[in-house]
């Protein structure tokens, strides 16, 4: 209340003209207190000759009154100047350099509060009173603050612009319709807007719509982010706990491993020590009776000698006569042997594991991309490919820094290698594809395949498993004469022909597809395929035929 009653108290003793404290006040005859020299100079512009009227109730005054000082509002002026409130009585309310300031007011400007669409003019309070007072007024469009006022007016003849050009799409005044569009469709502004207005809210009403759906969106991926978060940890826990239990196999196979030894160990140690007990009895015996024979031949008697000689001289069979065998090898070396056998199978195995746990890992994806429309959009994934000469077919030759293959008239010669196709006209990449990945294939002769292979493809023998299609672990497109297939597991299926002489394949291993485009100046659509893949893939190449030939293209 306190701020209150120091806010009327300043309005109070400002002057409506230059909205400044009073200085040298002077009260006219209707109860109104200016400035002395504000309403003076007001007077001094109004057109009558000797009609003045009041600024705030345009109460007419003849003739013009005499102007004398109120010294009642002059002390107390003075009073409210000493409290340090006089600045603060007028700043309160004068434009600042990011305000609208009103068109009205002259010497330093008030704040605009609104502004009038017909009059094109900015209003403070003070001089926005009359288009609320006066009748004249009362059908002027008064509007939140613009500073944009002057747009309104057209720029041609300075004139409201109150039509719109349909023809055009611009504003236009009346002059504008009858002049430089005449003849165009227009219609009033109000009207428009109208029309437009109704557009607009059904614009705002699928915005609406759209974040509602896709706060919906929202929310269902925040679930699935806790679901996934959710599995993950579960997942962890599982596989924590079969680790746990392999590792605590693989230790308590160790320990009966360890017991086993050592339980031979003590079986074997004390049959050799019952043998050195036997053997040392044995010595004890003959180091005896070799001191009994000592003794006989010393002795000078020769009936004595006669006489113990047979006693003495008779040996008992030896039953172990031959000598103690041990083995040349080390003890339990065919133990270690086997162990060592088994920690490779078991890395062997791991490694392979580890790759497939890997890929299923890689491959769990909640949002899948959409397949791209546009060979550019394509590029985006493209992929080096080179053949790689250990599994080429001794019939095909390779070029071209390993990114041609050709079918030859006599046999290559190369190094024997458990990679290498046998009897099968074929070769692989030696990339392996995961993920998303897009490359080219430019085909020539009348029997060509482009294909994606499994590594763990058969590659020795003329049988179904080593070849291209007629198996479930490869997939093919195959030009036979100018009349394309695609063939998988052996089951073949006709594609629309023909296709151009260069083929483009998309892979989104993670979402198991496979697409095979013919490439000219546009991408068309020869075959797709929607699977599971478990394993990584590599590019492969079918020639049959002599002359027939396939290279990788680089991509630009």
């Amino acid at each position: 209340m306190e701020q209150k009653g120091v806010h009327l108290d300043q309005e109070t003793f400002s002057c409506s003209i230059c909205l400044d404290l009073l200085k040298d006040p002077v009260t006219i005859p209707c109860g109104h207190s200016y400035c002395m020299s504000c309403i003076q100079t007001h007077w001094d512009g109004e057109d009558g000759q000797n009609l003045h009227s009041c600024p705030q109730c345009r109460h007419t005054f003849i003739p013009r009154p005499v102007l004398v000082k109120n010294t009642l509002l002059a002390v107390l002026v003075e009073q409210l100047k000493k409290t340090g409130l006089g600045a603060a009585a007028a700043d309160h309310c004068y434009a600042g350099a990011e305000d609208v300031v009103c068109d009205v007011c002259t010497g330093r400007k008030l704040k605009a509060v609104q502004s009038c669409l017909v009059c094109l003019v900015s209003y403070c309070h003070k001089h926005l009173q009359p288009h609320h007072e006066s009748a004249a007024f009362k059908k002027h469009k008064l509007v939140d603050l613009s500073e944009k006022l002057q747009e309104n007016v057209c720029s041609c003849h300075d004139e409201v612009m109150k039509m719109f050009c349909r023809t055009d799409g611009q504003c236009i005044c009346y002059l504008c319709s009858v002049e430089e569009h005449k003849g165009h469709d227009t219609v009033s502004s109000a009207a428009e807007r109208t029309e437009r207005q109704k557009e607009l809210e059904l614009s705002r009403q699928k915005i609406q719509q759209r974040i509602k759906d896709k706060q919906k969106d929202v929310k269902a991926l925040q679930q699935e982010a806790e679901n996934i978060s959710r599995c993950a940890d579960e997942a962890a826990e599982k596989n924590r706990k079969i680790l746990t239990e392999l590792i605590r196999l693989l230790e308590e196979r160790r320990s009966d491993v360890e017991r086993q030894i050592r339980s031979k160990e003590e079986t074997e140690v004390s049959r050799v020590k019952e043998l050195e007990r036997k053997l040392e009895q044995e010595m004890t015996e003959l180091r005896r009776k070799d001191a009994e024979m000592d003794k006989l031949a010393q002795t000078h008697d020769h009936n004595q000698f006669l006489l113990q000689y047979p006693s003495v001289s008779t040996l008992r069979e030896d039953p172990d006569s031959s000598h103690v065998h041990v083995r040349p090898q080390s003890y339990f070396e065919d133990v270690t042997t086997a162990v060592s056998e088994l920690r490779e199978k078991l890395q062997l195995s791991l490694t392979e594991e580890r790759t497939n746990i890997s890929l299923s890992i890689s491959q769990t994806q909640v949002l899948l991309e959409p397949e791209p429309q546009t060979r550019a959009g394509f590029l985006r994934y493209s992929r080096k490919i080179t053949l790689d000469p250990n599994t080429v077919n001794e019939e095909l030759s390779l070029s071209k820094k390993n990114k041609r293959g050709t079918f030859m008239s006599r046999k290559q010669n190369y190094p024997d290698h458990p990679d290498r196709f046998s009897d099968k006209w074929q070769v692989l990449s030696r990339e392996s594809l995961t993920g998303r990945c897009y490359w080219e294939v430019e085909w020539r002769g009348v029997q060509v395949g482009v294909a994606v292979v499994y590594k763990d493809i058969k590659r020795k023998g003329d049988c179904d498993e080593c070849g291209f299609g007629w198996n479930d672990k490869s997939w093919v497109l195959y030009s036979n004469y100018n009349s394309p297939s695609f063939l998988h597991n052996s089951v073949e299926s006709s594609v629309p022909g023909p296709v151009s002489s260069r083929i483009g394949v998309y892979l989104d291993h993670t979402a198991g597809i496979l697409s095979f485009y013919s490439v000219s100046e546009t991408m068309t659509l020869i075959h797709r395929v929607q699977t599971t893949f478990t394993k990584p893939l590599y590019a492969g190449l079918w020639l049959w035929c002599y002359g027939s030939t396939a290279h990788f293209p680089k991509l630009h």
